[in-house]
């Protein structure tokens, strides 16, 4: 392959590359901004900037595309997530700091979009079989950082610390789109972090 064709067909990915991030960015805007239900394919190719045959080109499906548009938007989350994990003391004293840090993460537009597709994936096979697996995939990879914060503490509980957080803090993140009381949710959040606390204390070896 010549100079010149390397560099026309990096060019070409580095084009198709930008028309697929454009495209997920404005997938996720669109189910924060108006919603699933009014999230047209073609209000988010005007929105990206794109001709309709774009997204035909890029996923087969509009469950495909609202898919890979979380998956980007988790990925990027979930690196900000592990960097910020990694940097917690273990023990006791990251227990409280890791459960604010996936409150953040499980919180604010990851929330938003995803609990619009949720909803509209009860009721539709085709979308629920395609966000299933990037929600897992998400709760695997936050899990494996979270127990390294764990420390000592038994695989079981930890996970179970674990994912008594990520439903918790979902549905403080619901209640925040509902227009709950922000007082009431700092509150439950406080006390749930007291308890992770002691629970973590419990079943952690002792020291010697």
């Amino acid at each position: 392959m010549t100079e010149v064709a390397a560099k026309s067909h990096r060019t070409q990915a580095q084009r198709r590359e930008q028309t697929r991030t454009a495209l997920l960015d404005a997938t996720i805007e669109c189910l924060v901004d108006i919603g699933y239900a009014r999230a047209s394919v073609q209000e988010i190719c005007t929105r990206a900037g794109v001709s309709k045959g774009a997204v035909q080109h890029h996923f087969a499906t509009k469950a495909e595309l609202m898919a890979a548009a979380v998956e980007h938007l988790t990925n990027r989350l979930r690196g900000e997530l592990a960097a910020s994990l990694d940097g917690l003391p273990g023990g006791a004293s990251g227990v409280a700091a890791a459960i604010d840090l996936l409150w953040t993460g499980y919180s604010g537009t990851l929330s938003t979009a995803v609990t619009e597709l949720w909803v509209a994936a009860r009721t539709d096979p085709e979308l629920r079989a395609a966000i299933r697996p990037v929600d897992r995939a998400l709760g695997r990879s936050t899990l494996k950082h979270v127990t390294q914060v764990a420390g000592d503490l038994p695989k079981d509980r930890a996970e179970l610390l674990f994912w008594l957080t990520v439903n918790l803090t979902r549905g403080l993140a619901l209640d925040a789109e509902l227009g709950g009381d922000p007082h009431r949710r700092r509150q439950l959040l406080e006390e749930w972090k007291r308890i992770a606390v002691l629970l973590y204390s419990d079943a952690a070896p002792a020291e010697e």
